[in-house]
């Protein structure tokens, strides 16, 4: 995988890669700090900083923020997970300068004003409340906090309401003056730009912020106990998670057990899940399992959704299935095929250039290197039906489930 780098003095680093055949550029910075490094008391700070970032830097109000690029067909956003933020863009190529220049003002240079905080307030108590209405994005947030309980990884990226509610403007910048680290932040570039005119645009006001480094180091999960919970809800439907810790991203298994996780439940319509729960016995509209490595663990679920009285049924073939996974050696024509769909996808979200782009500084944070798509796919090609056994048994121990089960009340 071709791709420029560099590092300037503060510690930032530039990565980019030019695709001549499209239109648009697609630029961010990945930082890494996430809703982990909060603590219990900054809950969901993390968070509304990103909704923050939009709302108001030394120079720029809130509509000449948003303004900027959307009057220009771009598309400005970001995002929050459990271990990063982003804050990136998408526009055509003409329009690079613009981007990379807002970019850095509401990375570096947002005020977190105060009525804007209050505004903001409402509206992330009411994103808050759309997700506990949607009880398959809830029961992932619940499941987070009942495997990893009493860690920050179970605790809810966008927060609870005693903590969004106590939130003033020093609490941002207390956090970020603590977190902040400018060895750990990329600005990540792919599309239509050479790295020249990408440098020309950033490594400039990028040089001249004062480097710094944080002190604070991330409590690592080591405290897993299988567990079982039931909630009532206010819904019509049943819904269950199955599953437990796995594999880190620094694990040499990872690869294999994303391959695992894609056999048993990845998104196409011919995994293990789909047809044994769908195609076969209609109990559900929808099942996956998803597999997420973070820096000193991972996690592997099984979620679904379906009748009251199916769900018992539908809970027994998500086992049966990992069972014949666990005790049943997959044959050589079968493993291919689940290679080369594998790969395949994998392939294919290459093609993604936003997401490319993304990926890029995620990797960079996260590893100090990126892997070729052709060293990923040497690592599947070679996996072997041995290996599935051992990573199954080890991946899908039936006596280290955890169990989440929302039903009707």
């Amino acid at each position: 995988m071709q791709y420029n780098l560099k590092e300037l003095p503060n510690g930032i680093r530039i990565v980019h890669q030019e695709i001549p055949h499209t239109r648009l550029v697609h630029c961010g910075f990945v930082l890494n700090i996430g809703s982990r490094d909060e603590s219990k008391e900054q809950e969901g700070l993390a968070h509304f900083w990103e909704h923050m970032a939009f709302k108001g830097t030394r120079k720029r109000k809130a509509f000449h923020i948003i303004n900027r690029l959307e009057s220009l067909g771009g598309e400005l956003n970001a995002y929050t997970t459990k271990e990063k933020v982003c804050f990136y863009a998408s526009l055509l190529k003409d329009h690079f300068g613009k981007a990379a220049e807002l970019l850095y003002d509401i990375t570096f240079h947002s005020i977190f004003p105060k009525k804007q905080i209050e505004k903001e307030r409402q509206v992330i108590l009411e994103e808050m409340s759309m997700y506990r209405d949607s009880p398959e994005d809830s029961i992932q947030d619940d499941f987070d906090e009942l495997v990893f309980e009493g860690h920050a990884l179970g605790r809810n990226i966008l927060g609870n309401e005693e903590t969004v509610k106590s939130f003033g403007q020093e609490d941002f910048f207390d956090f970020i003056s603590t977190r902040f680290d400018t060895t750990q932040i990329v600005f990540s570039v792919v599309g239509n730009v050479s790295f020249k005119k990408v440098l020309q645009q950033v490594e400039g006001v990028l040089a001249e912020i004062p480097a710094k480094r944080s002190l604070y180091v991330r409590s690592k999960f080591a405290s897993y106990q299988p567990k079982t919970k039931t909630l009532e809800k206010d819904i019509t439907q049943a819904h269950c998670a199955i599953g437990k810790p796995a594999y880190s991203m620094y694990d040499p298994r990872r690869f294999q057990l994303y391959l695992l996780n894609n056999i048993l439940g990845g998104p196409s319509m011919n995994s293990r899940l789909n047809l044994a729960l769908r195609e076969k016995h209609g109990y559900v509209y929808s099942v996956e399992s998803n597999y997420q490595a973070y820096s000193d663990t991972g996690f592997i679920g099984v979620f679904f959704g379906t009748e009251p009285g199916t769900a018992g049924k539908a809970k027994k073939l998500v086992l049966h299935e990992m069972e014949k996974l666990r005790t049943r050696k997959m044959g050589s024509l079968q493993l291919h095929m689940a290679k080369e769909q594998a790969i395949g996808q994998m392939a294919m979200a290459e093609e993604n250039y936003a997401a490319l782009m993304l990926v890029f500084g995620k990797n960079l944070l996260d590893k100090g290197r990126i892997d070729s798509l052709d060293t990923i796919f040497g690592i599947i090609r070679e996996t072997t039906a041995e290996d599935i056994l051992t990573i199954a048994n080890e991946a899908l121990d039936p006596n280290q489930l955890s169990y989440l089960n929302y039903i009707p009340a």
